[in-house]
């Protein structure tokens, strides 16, 4: 499966904010952004000419790096979006909400979406009790995500218990720590999600 093996910093300075694409380093002093706040390459420092498109552009790419997903497949989420009812900025941000990997992130069982991704993808993760290997898997509304009681023992699950209450979980997810499980209460309402992201923007991009 395809996937972006570049430097995550990088995307950050891009975007000229943090992502949180690195975990514990995001909070850190050590956070490149903190000491290089400007996009990277030569031209970096340089003025650049926040253009309509520009400004839908570089929303679109923020928001596709925050959940880790490439161009082919951030667009045919925008159309299965587009043909569901509703605001279709909202229901791309509940399909990305609720891919395995981001529910994972979110209960506080992994320390970024790409730490998720590896736990699901190395076979850690069930899905109502079946195993699931596939991180852009979507849960729907009671499924329970649970840790296979074979991986429970390893460092990341037990990181993850003991560091418990540290992060908050939003309401549509359920996390019992001690027993890794996580209920899914229902699908996330937008003003639940807490993804820096302006998607009207996005919108406006693939309208044209």
């Amino acid at each position: 499966m395809a996937r972006y093996t570049g430097a995550d910093c990088k995307r950050c300075r891009r975007e000229k904010q943090k992502l949180f694409l690195k975990g514990a380093k995001c909070e850190s002093a050590k956070c490149p952004i903190e000491i290089r706040p400007y996009p990277p390459g030569e031209h970096g420092r340089g003025r650049t000419k926040d253009s309509e498109y520009l400004l839908q552009l570089r929303e679109k790419q923020k928001c596709a790096r925050i959940y880790g997903v490439l161009e082919k497949q951030f667009v045919n989420y925008y159309k299965e979006a587009n043909q569901k009812t509703g605001k279709t900025g909202e229901n791309l941000l509940r399909i990305l909400e609720t891919r395995l990997d981001n529910v994972i992130y979110r209960a506080g069982f992994a320390k970024s979406r790409d730490h998720a991704r590896q736990l699901v993808r190395h076979g850690h993760i069930t899905v109502n009790g079946r195993k699931t290997d596939i991180p852009s898997a979507r849960v729907a509304v009671n499924d329970i995500v649970e840790v296979r009681e074979s991986s429970r023992n390893l460092v990341p699950f037990q990181v993850a218990q003991g560091e418990a209450g540290d992060k908050t979980v939003p309401a549509w997810l359920e996390a019992n720590a001690s027993r890794l499980r996580i209920l899914v209460h229902s699908l996330p309402e937008r003003q639940v999600i807490d993804t820096q992201v302006q998607e009207q923007l996005i919108v406006e991009l693939y309208s044209k």
